[in-house]
């Protein structure tokens, strides 16, 4: 019976930060050293204080208000976003409001702001293939020339893509980076429907290549040894003939079907 108390109460000890309860945002959230933490971002964070949720590489960070809510969230801590905000910005602590700069200091600030600008950044490593995640991007200042042309400007419009390659921390969101998420891969068996004059004939055969939603994948008929011209519409899913982009003969027709 003791040993089982002690075990429980170990438990608790380690739940403890699921335990916080609901925090306030701070008025101007700062940090001092480029490591964001929940404590910087959040007045009650409590044990969760010291988690590091971003790296400050410029005069601020901009987290999406509902990814920072996740984020707060898998950390134990509740925010409820009272004032609906959008966006979250933490500032260089040297730079914000109320920090009382020199004059050069104020100068240099002036012309860092002139010559950088906003952008999504990736907040930790992506692998080839992984699929974006609203904790994945996070709003960062960099200097003008490195932002590419053409950068997403909303989280919203690539959350749910893949990842063409490797992809580092740290870096800028460039659509040419993404993908839309692969359906079928390579090897897959898939079944093909045949759509024509309103009657619909299916038949399953192996993807000869990666394709997403809309992208075209030859299937091979394993029976026949034909190559489907299909076109990919879901999970181990494509389609054939008229409504498509593949040819608009009947497959099934060389197959005597």
């Amino acid at each position: 019976m003791t040993r089982l108390i002690t075990l429980v109460a170990a438990l608790a000890l380690v739940a403890s930060p699921a335990l916080a309860g609901p925090v306030t945002l701070k008025l101007n959230p700062v940090d001092a050293d480029g490591s964001v933490t929940l404590g910087d971002i959040f007045d009650g964070a409590g044990s969760a204080s010291g988690v590091v949720v971003a790296s400050r590489a410029g005069p601020s960070v901009v987290f999406e208000a509902g990814q920072l809510q996740a984020i707060a969230s898998r950390a134990g801590l509740q925010w409820a976003n009272p004032q609906g905000l959008r966006r979250v910005v933490v500032r260089n602590a040297a730079l914000a409001p109320g920090s009382a700069p020199s004059t050069g200091t104020v100068a240099r600030a002036a012309a860092q702001r002139a010559a950088t600008v906003e952008v999504l950044t990736w907040a930790r490593n992506l692998a080839a293939g992984d699929v974006v995640q609203p904790e994945d991007v996070i709003w960062s200042t960099v200097q003008t020339h490195l932002a590419p042309g053409g950068s997403p400007s909303d989280a919203e419009q690539v959350i749910g893509l893949s990842a063409r390659r490797a992809l580092r921390a740290g870096a800028v969101v460039g659509q040419r980076d993404l993908v839309s998420p692969r359906v079928i891969a390579r090897n897959d068996m898939v079944e093909v429907a045949y759509i024509a004059g309103g009657v619909t004939l299916t038949v399953t055969g192996r993807a000869t290549r990666d394709a997403a939603v809309g992208e075209p994948v030859p299937v091979l008929n394993t029976s026949s040894g034909r190559t489907i011209d299909a076109v990919a519409s879901g999970p181990g899913q494509a389609r054939a003939g008229t409504g498509s982009r593949a040819t608009a003969s009947s497959p099934f027709a060389r197959q005597g079907m």
